[in-house]
């Protein structure tokens, strides 16, 4: 029977599962049959396909090639899943590391917030082992509603970027967009109401627009999080060749209001960029 564990793993070498509230709750699980390991190695040594989903490049690399991390573990035939919205060249490095010790890599980047993964309807972008994409089926049906081969390693990153810089670039511009209807004396909930009937009309920008409108940024999709990738899809749009002054200028919306201190919060706190 394939053992399959969720890794959560902290900076003081702990892993947990948390709630949104920050509380631990590895015990519920501990407690309802899962097995416990203080580190990236021991969850790869219980564990015959491991998935692992954290902040950034950086931190994914050092859950492979740091003190404890998976490489210590691998041997032949264990599986490892990167979540982590990352880029290609990153996805890459680990997989040649995972290969290298005869273990077996795939990448599933993730489209969707916190609330599509509560209600298991995320989109999972997947390259790398085909035979271990269709062994993770069942997990991937639990996660998601749809999930996508894309080929080779680096694919799915790469189209994980793409989508993230349409939606960075589209955010913006309803925050530019919601900031100048309020400093013409418009009212903004006429905006959203108008542009619900329009071919514009899309679950995000409602979703988007009543946060801007309510004042409030409850974190569904951390702001940070999408600086992260539109910061990535400028790195491959350099190796490329494209040009991409939007995603340029959206970047810097994000960057800015990061320095505000808005990282934490939802992407749509990026209006209080556009506004003031």
């Amino acid at each position: 029977m394939v053992k399959h564990c969720m890794v959560n793993y902290n900076y003081d070498g702990t892993l947990t599962l948390k709630e949104d509230n920050g509380k631990l709750v590895c015990k519920t699980f501990v407690e309802a049959g899962a097995q416990q390991g203080m580190t990236p190695s021991d969850v790869i040594t219980m564990s015959d396909i491991t998935f692992a989903c954290v902040s950034d490049p950086q931190a994914a690399k050092d859950m492979v090639f740091g003190n404890c991390g998976v490489l210590q573990e691998i041997t032949p035939n264990k599986g490892y899943i990167e979540m982590t919205g990352t880029d290609s060249e990153t996805s890459q490095d680990i997989a040649e590391a995972i290969a290298s010790k005869g273990g077996r890599y795939l990448e599933a980047q993730i489209q969707g917030s916190r609330t599509e993964s509560h209600e298991g309807t995320l989109i999972i972008l997947a390259a790398g082992e085909r035979s271990l994409y269709e062994e993770c089926q069942s997990a991937f049906q639990s996660m998601g509603k749809h999930s996508f081969y894309l080929g080779d390693v680096g694919n799915a990153s790469k189209m994980n970027l793409v989508l993230q810089l349409i939606s960075g670039v589209s955010l913006s511009g309803l925050a530019e967009g919601m900031a100048l209807a309020d400093r013409a004396g418009l009212q903004q909930k006429d905006v959203m109401e108008i542009l619900s009937l329009t071919k514009l009309s899309s679950p995000i920008f409602q979703d988007k627009g009543s946060a801007i409108i309510d004042g409030n940024y409850p974190t569904h999709q951390p702001l940070q999080h999408m600086q992260k990738d539109l910061n990535l899809a400028l790195g491959m749009g350099h190796m490329l060749e494209q040009p991409l002054p939007l995603a340029a200028s959206a970047n810097e919306v994000f960057k800015h209001a990061r320095r505000l201190g808005y990282g934490d919060h939802d992407v749509a706190a990026v209006y209080v960029r556009a506004r003031f």
